[in-house]
């Protein structure tokens, strides 16, 4: 049977490129076989693209394997990290748009930076793997908001205002469960400055790891699709990081979407970060999504190379097992072809035009 092309809302591979100086060769172009993505496993696997998101990790977190056992053993509330300032931040972020670009230097064509859904599907068939430049946590901006069109202009196209942390333009969730998203305050004067300059640049605003308080203000604000990279359902596992079955309804109501992640600890019903599990918490989310959503506002948002995903999918070779678990819940051709990419796709037009 013919490999359903996926594209995928979101992943961490610049991170994994950023952390090992001296070794992106090896990694990206060639691949170790480590984590979850490389250019020859993303070929394998029909990963025909995605988001790749630019994300500054926080300086003296501690012991995160402590933190691994915390999320295997709910429940938890892991404390969040402080926050960021904006030069610290920029210099990581520049780094790893450099990354970027650098990819689709050195890949001969294998891999091509997009700005636009033309580009991604020309990439698409032309067998190209399709990158779209993200940001999770708006940290590397001031503001002023100059750096945002600077970024712009380098081809980033989707942005999320906080990672799990505080920013100047509001404030993330913990990783806590069970626990639900309301967990705070709403978006800075800042912050809604940034919504409306992101939704007059017809940028992505994402609203995954934004609290309920943030959702809400976006929602007040901008009359374009609400989207969620990397999100699931509240109404299976009780995360923080999960969406409500009234922030999918407004989601649904501006024609947006949301990308299932595959991380463990949001697929799970009881909460675990243990990769030791079968299909059928995956597709009870999808099941529950689809419901609120529809067939043609859901699609995937991995995590890849920033979560741990179950054993099923393992990496991003696993995406046809994905596809073959959904076909055998009873997913018809059609549907899982929205699925993989298609509506993305489409989200993705109505955000940013032709």
């Amino acid at each position: 049977m013919t490999q359903v092309p996926v594209f995928d809302g979101h992943n961490d591979l610049l991170l994994r490129l950023w952390k090992a100086p001296g070794r992106r060769e090896e990694i990206f172009l060639t691949g170790e076989g480590v984590w979850h993505l490389d250019l020859p496993r993303m070929r394998a696997g029909g990963f025909a693209g995605g988001m790749f998101a630019i994300y500054v990790p926080s300086p003296h977190v501690g012991d995160a394997g402590g933190f691994m056992a915390m999320m295997n053993n709910p429940p938890y509330d892991i404390p969040l990290p402080a926050m960021i300032g904006q030069p610290e931040a920029a210099a990581v972020a520049l780094g790893q748009a450099g990354l970027f670009s650098w990819m689709e230097r050195a890949s001969d064509g294998a891999f091509r930076g997009c700005r636009s859904v033309a580009q991604i599907r020309a990439a698409m068939a032309a067998g190209a793997v399709a990158g779209v430049l993200h940001m999770e946590g708006a940290e590397a901006i001031g503001a002023d908001l100059d750096a945002l069109h600077v970024f712009h202009a380098a081809g980033l196209r989707s942005l999320g205002p906080v990672w799990s942390r505080p920013t100047i333009f509001g404030h993330g969730v913990p990783f806590r469960f069970p626990g639900d998203p309301d967990t705070g305050p709403g978006l800075t004067a800042a912050g809604k400055a940034l919504a409306r300059e992101c939704a007059a640049l017809r940028m992505v605003f994402d609203m995954s790891h934004l609290n309920a308080a943030g959702f809400r203000d976006t929602m007040a604000l901008s009359d374009r699709p609400l989207v969620a990279t990397h999100s699931n359902a509240w109404a299976v596992t009780p995360s923080t990081r999960n969406l409500t079955d009234w922030q999918l309804d407004a989601i649904a109501e501006t024609d947006g979407i949301v990308g299932l992640n595959f991380a463990t600890v949001f697929l799970r019903p009881d909460g675990r970060e243990s990769p030791d599990m079968g299909w059928e918490p995956v597709v009870r989310h999808l099941d529950h999504l689809i419901a609120r959503l529809g067939e043609d506002r859901v699609g995937f948002g991995s995590d890849f190379d920033g979560a741990t995903v179950p054993k099923g999918i393992g990496d991003v070779t696993g995406l046809p097992a994905l596809i073959g678990a959904l076909r055998a819940h009873g997913y018809d051709a059609p549907l899982i072809a929205k699925l993989a990419h298609g509506n993305w796709l489409a989200a993705l037009e109505r955000i940013w035009g032709g």
